[in-house]
């Protein structure tokens, strides 16, 4: 829809190049596990607080889901499946898909780590002030 226009977009429209345009957006799916370092300790699945939760563990959790991905192929679909089954960010319900984004959207940690990732890849463990993450980058 139209509402998505900006000023700001309608200026990158003008003065951008048709490449520089699809470099400014990515698109991602994540799987967030929540901990008492994250921004606001609440899973957004279960409505559990995490507070119990260290940073530690939430990486350890996480890598295990790494683990299982990278066993089960590493396809879009299962770290979807997963994300569906774990994370703590809202967008569980949607296999962790976060849809396009641009520079600034995000935190910038959870934007650099999309960007290190290659485009139908996963990532390493991320960690935001949201808390500990991996991300498939899907654009």
């Amino acid at each position: 829809s139209s509402s998505n226009f900006s000023p700001r977009n309608c200026f990158l429209l003008e003065h951008c190049a048709p490449s520089c345009l699809t470099m400014a957006t990515m698109a991602c799916r994540h799987l967030l596990i929540k901990h008492q370092g994250s921004r606001n300790p609440v899973s957004r699945r279960t409505n559990a607080s995490t507070s119990g939760v260290t940073r530690e563990q939430a990486q350890a959790e996480i890598q295990t889901y790494i683990d299982k991905i990278n066993a089960e192929g590493c396809t879009e679909a299962v770290f979807a499946k997963y994300a569906q089954e774990r994370s703590d960010c809202g967008s569980f319900k949607t296999g962790g898909d976060l849809g396009e984004f641009g520079p600034g959207d995000m935190q910038k940690q959870f934007e650099d780590g999309t960007k290190a990732t290659e485009v139908g890849k996963m990532s390493g463990i991320v960690e935001s002030d949201s808390g500990t993450h991996i991300i498939f980058r899907t654009k």
